[in-house]
């Protein structure tokens, strides 16, 4: 193909036509028609064309596939960084003017895709990555609050205050080299979920008495334990606070760190023999319990018999732990995880892991009540015919996001 093709191209089959809405030496007038054009694979190629002209952008903004959209806002958000100076006022005049649309757009795969382009970028506009921040989708915020070196310290803490929605805390809490100032304001919080990614964030600076004080807290928090256990600085008063609690394996590591007093490391191991021998009897915790139930629910499913019924009656009965090892189970995902959808009160969370599990959205209404303490008239109903109300992408995505926070 050589030289610019000229506008009776429009005449040619749908193949020709998808070639020549991807071909950067196609006539500007000819990629502005078939930006319009009714397949929509030719006007996916030209979503695809960095030479597509200001006005094709415009009008496949507006196309009626959020498919075409998403790859628009997807090349024009890969173009930011990578056009000349000389480009720059070219840019803002169509391309930017373009993704303030596309920011603004109703298909969250859209606004995605723009924030998966720009989420680490150094060079995005700077209110491009505000709004994204402040989008309502998890799928949208979450990776930009996690990952955009844009976001200030006051911007983080206007998150932390009005979140955008129930990950934005935890999305904050695992940035990397996060300052005192941010890890104190997500301790503050009433967000079990935010404080374990925080605690479980090795490049978070979080001051010793903040630290002490969630240690003070951990005795109700087992699913902290082996965070604090983990944190890079320990105080003596946090490890000393922390021995009392922690189960034997965890406490036999901190008997192991370096970087505690020699008689705090005595009396550790003093603690740990103790413990070993039998001399004092085992301390009842919630952990015991979750253990227990994971047992008894991994016992259900060696008989075949971990099944809607089953999870229901566990329901009916108040069973939070029990359900909570029934779903973990059948979705083979870690309980924590289960617990981390709760603790955030997700209800897509929630569902997604019911979908995953086989089960259907009859057990999805009292599950989200019993263990997200969701009031009836906010949760997350079935579509028509029972259907899940989620895309199975997003869906896909909600399970990957709580694996994700936990590691």
């Amino acid at each position: 193909m050589t030289g610019r093709i000229a506008p009776d191209g429009m005449q040619a089959d749908e193949a020709t036509r998808v070639r020549l809405g991807a071909a950067t030496d196609t006539a500007p007038d000819l990629l502005a028609a078939l930006a319009a054009d009714p397949v929509v694979t030719v006007r996916a190629a030209v979503a695809l064309n960095p030479a597509a002209p200001a006005r094709a952008d415009r009008l496949l903004a507006g196309d009626g596939d959020e498919r075409v959209r998403t790859l628009l806002a997807r090349k024009l958000g890969t173009l930011l960084p990578s056009l000349p100076a000389t480009d720059r006022n070219r840019l803002q005049q169509h391309a930017l003017q373009v993704l303030g649309t596309l920011v603004e757009d109703e298909a969250v795969r859209v606004r995605a895709a723009i924030a998966d382009v720009v989420k680490e970028m150094p060079q995005a506009p700077r209110d491009l990555i505000l709004r994204l921040a402040q989008d309502s989708a998890v799928p949208v915020s979450e990776p930009v609050i996690r990952l955009s070196p844009l976001l200030t310290t006051e911007d983080l803490l206007a998150l932390l205050a009005a979140p955008p929605n129930s990950a934005a805390a935890t999305a904050v809490a695992a940035r990397t080299g996060l300052n005192e100032t941010l890890s104190d304001a997500v301790a503050a919080i009433a967000d079990a979920t935010a404080i374990s990614a925080l605690l479980a964030n090795h490049s978070a600076a979080i001051r010793e008495a903040t630290l002490d004080a969630l240690v003070a807290r951990a005795a109700e928090r087992a699913d902290w334990h082996a965070q604090l256990v983990h944190r890079p600085r320990l105080s003596p008063t946090s490890a000393r606070a922390l021995s009392t609690c922690v189960t034997t394996h965890l406490l036999d590591e901190m008997a192991s760190r370096a970087d505690l007093p020699d008689e705090l490391t005595t009396e550790l191991k003093r603690r740990l023999e103790t413990r070993l021998q039998g001399k004092t009897p085992p301390r009842p915790s919630q952990a015991a319990d979750m253990e227990q139930a994971m047992w008894d629910a991994r016992a259900l499913a060696n008989r075949d018999a971990l099944d809607e019924a089953a999870l229901l009656n566990a329901v009916q009965r108040g069973e939070s732990r029990m359900v909570t090892a029934l779903l973990a189970v059948a979705a083979n995902v870690p309980a924590s995880v289960v617990d981390r959808a709760s603790t955030l009160r997700s209800a897509k969370a929630l569902v997604s892991l019911i979908w995953r599990a086989g089960f259907s959205m009859q057990v999805a209404g009292p599950l989200q009540t019993l263990l997200a303490r969701i009031p009836p008239a906010s949760v997350l109903r079935a579509g028509p015919g029972g259907a899940f109300p989620l895309a199975v992408d997003e869906m896909r995505w909600q399970i990957d996001f709580l694996l994700r926070i936990g590691r």
